[in-house]
């Protein structure tokens, strides 16, 4: 694979979060890159904005006659027809995994790993670089506010920052001079089977950290990965890098961050919630292994304003906020509820939840159920299905007869803003990874309307 030869690039799943973010570094090197998407979103109008030619129709006779090679996701069906003409013509075909892998592989690499928090972690981490004047490359899974992109700095950077997925074992193209990993929960048991499945390959992608490399670990997480230097980081637990003064007030986070025996003192978290904070300290404990200083990691963190649909502060008023997550596995979910019942101890929390995935709903139900029993009252969505057929007997009704509680509803999206208006909701949470980001900004009109 010469990809630096390459003039002319296709990207079949153009639209992705991950895809857009390889598809504008390679569009920043000068490299015509061009693709498909089924739906139009924000997203790829940036995208087309930025001298990047989309089409939304799964047609062959759209392909442009001069592509070079062809970059797609798992998570295109195997159905489409532009995927299977490519594999008749011959035309060189790679997952996003394995070109990410191969850009990387000669640059000092940061990976960051985990079911939950790679992106808030690696935007954090990018920001921290930037403030500190380091040329940095980072590929992130979501849209960074103060950037308005899910590709921050320079493409010719002295690090790359890089997410590395775990679905469909996509992370063990990545050989890291720094590897983080902040979670490990059962997930994607569709491609992995079982929990010590998943185990295994977190412990793969650990042992492809190159000579010399570091790992940093969530405390409690444990690998079996020979002589790599290993470094701990916790919220409240004894690690190399925690706090040693965590306090809440008036909804806000201040933290003095311990870093390896060093302390900075009062740091103001912008961004809310306790797993945001630890998220926080992940990203300060790979900036500080590199070698930033600490003044510098302060004030990254301090100027740092979140992801789009990370915790994200969509409105808030005397009579209301309205938060919106990205939040899709029992355990996200579950971190969201309790930062937000931290927060807001007195207020009545409402939750609307897509689930994402039929396979996931059926593996985690009871998990899923338990963690929106926290809510005081929930509305359950259809399930986003992404890639996948419909299963039998799996869909919201499933989902929501396993809610102990009584104040459950089922509701479409065209039914959720003027049902919402009805309850008046203190405290509104839309969570999930699928398409229940096209009610955010109906719901946000209508309550500011109110």
């Amino acid at each position: 694979m010469e990809i630096g030869q390459v003039k002319n690039m296709y990207f079949l799943g153009i639209g992705g979060i991950g895809m857009s973010a390889l598809a504008r570094y390679f569009n920043k090197l000068g490299v015509v890159v061009s693709g498909y998407d089924k739906t139009q979103t924000t997203l790829t109008g940036q995208l087309q904005a930025e001298g990047i030619s989309i089409h939304f129709e799964d047609k062959p006779s759209l392909i442009p006659e001069n592509i070079e090679m062809v970059v797609y996701t798992p998570a295109i069906p195997k159905e489409t027809k532009e995927l299977n003409f490519i594999k008749e013509k011959q035309i060189p075909l790679y997952k996003r995994s394995e070109i990410l892998g191969e850009i990387t592989k000669n640059k000092f690499t940061v990976a960051i790993a985990g079911t939950h928090g790679k992106t808030t972690i690696s935007s954090m981490l990018a920001h921290i670089f930037c403030e500190a004047g380091v040329k940095v490359t980072a590929l992130i899974g979501g849209v960074v506010n103060g950037y308005n992109s899910n590709f921050i700095g320079d493409v010719n950077g002295d690090i790359f920052v890089v997410e590395a997925d775990e679905f469909d074992r996509s992370f063990l193209t990545l050989h890291s001079n720094i590897a983080l990993i902040s979670s490990m929960d059962a997930d994607h048991l569709d491609v992995y089977g079982s929990k010590k499945q998943l185990h295994d390959s977190f412990e793969l992608f650990a042992k492809n950290i190159k000579l010399d490399g570091k790992l940093v670990l969530k405390k409690g997480l444990y690998l079996d990965v020979g002589n790599i230097e290993k470094w701990s980081y916790s919220l409240l637990d004894e690690a190399d890098f925690n706090c040693s003064r965590f306090e809440i007030s008036d909804g806000s986070y201040s933290i003095d961050l311990k870093l390896s025996n060093k302390v900075i003192g009062r740091i103001d978290f912008k961004t809310p919630g306790c797993h945001n904070v630890e998220n926080g300290i992940a990203a300060s404990a790979i900036a500080s292994l590199y070698g930033i200083k600490l003044e510098q990691i302060k004030q990254g963190l301090e100027s740092y304003q979140g992801v789009k649909r990370r915790f994200e502060i969509v409105l808030k008023n005397k009579d209301l906020v309205y938060i919106d997550d990205y939040a899709h596995h029992p355990e996200e979910l579950k971190a969201c509820i309790l930062s937000v019942k931290e927060l807001y101890p007195d207020k009545k929390i409402t939750g609307i939840f897509q689930a994402h995935l039929y396979s996931r709903t059926r593996d985690f139900a009871n998990e899923f159920a338990k963690s929106l029993d926290l809510l005081d009252e929930v509305v359950i969505m259809d399930i986003y299905p992404a890639r996948e057929l419909p299963i039998e007997g799996i869909n919201a009704q499933f989902l929501l007869n396993k809610i102990s509680h009584e104040r459950k509803y089922y509701k479409n999206a065209e039914e959720i803003p003027a049902f919402i208006l009805e309850q008046k909701p203190e405290v509104l949470l839309t969570l999930g990874a699928g398409n229940i980001d096209q009610i955010v900004e109906p719901l946000k009109n209508i309550l500011s309307a109110k």
